[in-house]
């Protein structure tokens, strides 16, 4: 596995990073999740942003999901119902350049960084870049909270039945232990 440098804090010098592309595509993963306003339409429009950005060669996406809002008390149903999609991004971007296009196409969206569990626009997570692994405060690889999440693990199954969750196994295996567990 290809540890990443952690990026520190603002107002410390940050290490350099290389943002030249990798010399061969990685498979990214990207979980989309959209639950104000035309969910739908904003997760299509999200994947063809996506296509759009440079060193991205091909992009394969799952179909919609659609969940109930998760708080940390819980399921929400009185809240908006989430579009979850999950897209495999085969790109030669670095793992931070793409998130930061990520972010930035949160952005265009409306999206405001807030709160962790709330109602949101679009919500774009980089869940894994092929099988680099990161403990950086601001790029985490794999996504940490991935595994217990079936809003992600279900999309990403259908666009990707052998997939698998760096350092965490299977995917279908841990759906299915959450499926067991619920």
């Amino acid at each position: 596995m290809t540890p990443i440098r952690p990026i520190p804090p603002r107002g410390k010098s940050l290490p350099a990073i290389d943002p030249r592309p990798a010399d061969a595509p990685v498979e990214a993963v990207v979980a989309l999740g959209s639950n104000l306003g035309d969910t739908d339409a904003t997760i299509d429009t999200a994947v063809r942003e996506i296509r759009r950005l440079p060193l991205v060669d091909d992009v394969r996406v799952s179909r919609v999901f659609r969940t109930v809002a998760l708080r940390p008390e819980g399921p929400d149903p009185d809240a908006p119902e989430f579009a979850n999609a999950v897209a495999i991004v085969t790109t030669r971007l670095a793992p931070q350049i793409l998130l930061g296009m990520l972010h930035a196409i949160e952005e265009e969206h409306g999206r405001i960084r807030t709160e962790r569990w709330g109602d949101r626009t679009l919500d774009l997570d980089l869940i894994a870049y092929g099988d680099v692994t990161s403990d950086a405060e601001r790029l985490l690889l794999p996504h940490p909270r991935a595994a217990e999440r079936s809003f992600v693990l279900a999309p990403w199954l259908d666009v990707d039945p052998d997939a698998a969750l760096p350092g965490r196994g299977r995917v279908a295996d841990l759906l299915a232990a959450l499926e067991d567990g619920a």
